[in-house]
């Protein structure tokens, strides 16, 4: 045998060894489906199911809106297979595009486009036969981006009422760009201004209300922003609206456009920078659904983190939240991907699972169904994920859901550190600016492994932070499911 013949018979036995060995090996790479499972729903033939809104009922169903103006309820939501064991049945029809539902005393209370209403079954058949107007204090005309985003009550009793602009860009119509909140006796008591394109409403375990914001004028990237009662929230298009506002003050000084947007908030005081931006397109081009984990455990470990979809990436992302300053800011981490449709409104079960409704009608999404409704379950396994980020002066203390390895942890050349700004400006989003990297000097590994103090230089206010920790490993030599967070650096921590 020539020695070409017998390198070549060699080289193929040791391929042949060696290559199903690394197959197996990046079998066994944790992938998301390993922890949250993703399953779906069927609704019967011809209905068209482009979820907008979702509420848990009393009698344990499922209470599906569609932006066609439908509500369904689904019977045995929680079903091992909902495709065969769930059942659909219409509830009510002819409501105007549907983006909220919540539930008190006997009624379904309904955001649509033009007012807030609530209806019911009262006589047992299973159809609403009783509809009332609860507020209809906003304006609308046949635009298509006027939508309307609710809530569910607050603390107080309220429904909080998101108003989108006229095409997403003017305020043609009264309180359009507003958050309004409708009391419990139909009061209406306009709250914010400064909104643009809003894609979802939601609370956080404190009660707080936030929304999320959608890449545009004034808006360099998509973002989590909080409904501080009294705030400004970016947008000056709404503002001539102040005159029919007289109990929330003066109208906020106009923004000056090509700025940025902390030295803008530092010179009007109403205006409330975003919490948390969600980088473009990294972490999506389309926020919308807000969720709240408060299910004590049932959905994993990251009990009171808030959840966020994103329709045009068809995903939801974490969001690790924080007071600096006295105001929220914090950072947003990928978490599943993989949904049917683009992800518009989601809904926590009392099992701890969340249901994911979606629509790709107008945008186009990832997932290519037109529509879709997927119920997320933690499968009991506990990823190796980054629990939390935590500003420093210096840098941040990072938790993690396992422990870590002490050794690459404790490695300044597993973390690289970036960070970017937006510009604040009046034309259609911002590229990412005044880019800067960070010195990561020391990484300080707790002594049961669970955090790591990272010291890093120098921090820099108003900037998006990027933290990539590529070469982190747990405990039992995995890598983290997710390497990326991003930390939005409004306010630095004086301690």
């Amino acid at each position: 045998m020539s020695l070409a013949r017998l390198l070549s018979v060699l080289l193929s036995g040791f391929l042949a060894v060696i290559l199903p060995a690394l197959g197996r090996a990046d079998d066994k790479r944790p992938v998301e489906a390993d922890y949250y499972k993703i399953l779906t729903y069927e609704p019967p033939a011809g209905v068209v199911l482009e979820a907008g809104a979702l509420e848990w009922m009393p009698d344990g169903k499922v209470a599906v809106s569609t932006r066609r103006g439908e509500i369904y309820m689904v019977s045995n939501p929680l079903a091992d297979d909902p495709a065969k064991d769930s059942k659909f049945v219409r509830f009510a029809h002819g409501l105007h595009e549907v983006l909220g539902l919540a539930y008190r005393d006997g009624w379904l209370y309904v955001t649509q486009r033009g007012e807030l209403s609530r209806i019911k079954d009262s006589d047992g058949d299973g159809v609403a036969d009783r509809f009332e107007t609860v507020s209809d204090a906003w304006e609308i005309n046949g635009d298509y981006h006027e939508y309307a985003f609710g809530s569910k009550f607050d603390r107080d009793g309220n429904i909080w009422v998101a108003l989108c602009l006229t095409g997403s860009f003017t305020s043609e119509n009264l309180f359009r760009g507003w958050a309004l909140r409708v009391g419990p006796d139909g009061k209406v008591t306009p709250t914010c201004s400064g909104l643009r394109s809003p894609g979802g409403l939601g609370m956080n375990a404190e009660g707080d209300m936030f929304y999320t914001e959608n890449q545009g004028p004034w808006n360099g990237a998509c973002a989590l922003k909080h409904l501080k009662p009294g705030s400004f929230q970016g947008n000056p298009s709404g503002n001539k609206w102040y005159e029919s506002a007289k109990d929330l003050g003066p109208r906020p000084a106009e923004p000056k456009s090509g700025g940025r947007m902390m030295v803008e908030a530092d010179r009007i005081p109403e205006l409330l920078p975003p919490a948390i931006y969600f980088p473009y397109p990294k972490m999506g081009q389309s926020a919308s659904g807000i969720a709240c984990d408060t299910s004590g455990g049932k959905f994993g470990v990251f009990e009171k983190q808030m959840f966020v979809g994103d329709q045009s990436s068809s995903f939801i992302m974490r969001i690790s939240m924080e007071k600096v300053a006295g105001k929220y800011q914090g950072a947003c981490i990928p978490f599943r991907s993989g949904f049917a449709s683009g992800v518009l409104p989601m809904l926590f079960a009392p099992d701890g699972s969340m249901i994911v409704g979606g629509t790709n009608r107008g945008w186009g999404s990832r997932g290519q169904r037109p529509f879709s409704l997927q119920r997320m379950a933690w499968t009991g396994k506990i990823p190796f994920e980054v629990h939390d980020v935590h500003a420093r002066p210096d840098g941040f203390d990072l938790t993690f859901t396992k422990p870590v390895d002490p050794k690459t942890a404790a490695d300044v050349a597993s973390y690289k550190v970036g960070t970017h700004a937006y510009i604040y400006q009046a034309s259609y989003g911002s590229p990412e600016v005044d880019q800067t990297e960070c010195k990561v000097e020391r990484a300080t590994v707790a002594p049961d492994g669970m955090s790591v103090r990272l010291v890093v230089g120098p921090l820099q206010r108003g900037h998006v932070h990027t933290l990539t920790l590529d070469g982190v490993r747990s405990s039992e030599n995995v890598p983290l499911l997710h390497a990326d967070a991003y930390y939005t650096m409004n306010y630095i921590p004086k301690e």
